[in-house]
């Protein structure tokens, strides 16, 4: 039976509905797998693959969400939300829990999707549109204020786009480029005994930056610090991570311009919720307001206004998260990968309670890491690789 699963199908044998990609019913598939599940299930038999059971997990294995629908729907749940303050906690608290799901879904078939980067961009113009149309009639915002909101649209979307020009993807040339450049150094460092000695004194401080590596999925060497990426399929230089909000890698051409778009946008996005709120509750502190704002439901316009910047709030939270991690990583040059390879390994400390895990093996103090960090090269990244497409 077990052999039966694993033989490759041939040309004549039927493929079942949850292969088959126009298949509406593809997700509720009667296969055995899924009847399976359900029967153990209806038997009162514990999961045999920790906390998600078969049958869910099967279905948000072959489950598809199209994009269209779910942006049309979060104007929906955002009016539902305004309508009654009890709607909002519990649609607010909702709304993660959907999107995490989708995430776990995408994350566990390692494919790319366009869905998070859609809702980023649809979520931010929305946003912008209600304080266009809502915030900017009741004559509380300064046309310079309404000028430093735009200001910071226009820069988080020209670094997003920066962003998505490529991580730096590693080709099979890179490696050969690295030799000449090599041997061209060493050519230089034999007329120089200077240079030679500094040269040396380097190389023992960091023995590992010389030393490249075979990919056993791409097959090819790739420099200290790259890393393969199973989403994108290919290997990346100093892989930090790959982020579902930009449908691309993190890496050494492309970590600079996301750490921007992430302080761009979180700096844009307090400021706008700053701004609504103190249109919306004049006699209420900043920081109060927020939690406590009389009549905000007296008006729909005002109710849906206070009812985004909650959801904004919450975003601009998850991000503010996102950015300390980024900056307490470069300042103990570590990236993502490595602190997870760290942390499977038992290698490493962990440092700030916590928010990083410092493996000490590249770290030359907070300043030189921020030197490195603001000057690394993109390694012939623009002779050997081409940029990503935008989505």
């Amino acid at each position: 039976m077990i052999w039966e699963k694993l033989k490759p199908p041939e040309p004549d044998d039927r493929m079942c509905c949850c292969e088959c990609d126009i298949n509406q019913c593809r997700c509720c598939c009667d296969c055995e797998d899924l009847d399976e599940a359900f029967s153990s299930w209806l038997k009162e038999k514990p999961p045999s693959c920790g906390i998600q059971c078969p049958a869910f997990g099967t279905m948000m294995d072959n489950m598809k969400i199209s994009m269209i629908p779910a942006l049309l729907l979060l104007p929906l749940l955002l009016k539902a939300a305004a309508l009654h303050y009890l709607l909002g906690i519990i649609i607010l608290t909702a709304l993660p829990g959907l999107v995490l799901s989708y995430y776990y879904a995408t994350h566990r078939r390692k494919r790319r999707t366009l869905f998070f980067l859609t809702l980023a961009l649809y979520s931010l113009a929305y946003m912008y549109y209600l304080f266009i149309t809502e915030i900017l009639p009741r004559g509380d915002v300064s046309p310079l204020q309404t000028f430093a909101v735009t200001t910071g649209m226009i820069l988080t979307i020209v670094s997003l786009i920066h962003t998505k020009r490529g991580p730096g993807f590693v080709t099979a040339s890179l490696h050969e480029a690295n030799h000449q450049q090599m041997d061209a150094e060493n050519e230089l460092t034999n007329s120089d005994g200077c240079i030679q000695s500094a040269d040396s004194e380097k190389t023992r401080k960091h023995p590992n930056s010389t030393k490249w590596t075979l990919c056993p999925v791409c097959k090819i060497m790739r420099p200290p610090r790259a890393g393969h990426c199973r989403t994108c399929g290919l290997c990346v230089q100093r892989l930090d991570h790959h982020c579902v909000w930009i449908n691309s890698c993190v890496g050494q051409a492309n970590h600079r311009s996301f750490l921007q778009t992430l302080c761009v946008f979180v700096l844009t996005a307090v400021y706008g919720i700053s701004l609504v709120l103190r249109s919306l509750c004049p006699r209420q502190y900043l920081m109060t307001a927020l939690f406590y704002c009389p009549g905000v439901y007296s008006q729909p316009s005002t109710a849906l206004c206070f009812t985004c910047c909650w959801y904004s709030s919450i975003i601009t939270v998850g991000l503010i998260y996102l950015l300390v991690a980024q900056v307490v990583n470069i300042s103990f040059n570590v990236t993502g990968r490595e602190a997870q390879l760290a942390v499977r390994n038992k290698k490493g400390q962990s440092r700030l309670w916590g928010l990083v895990i410092d493996t000490g093996e590249y770290s030359r103090g907070f300043y030189q890491n921020w030197v490195e960090f603001l000057t690394m090269t993109d390694s012939f990244m623009s002779f050997h690789s081409s940029p990503t497409d935008l989505v």
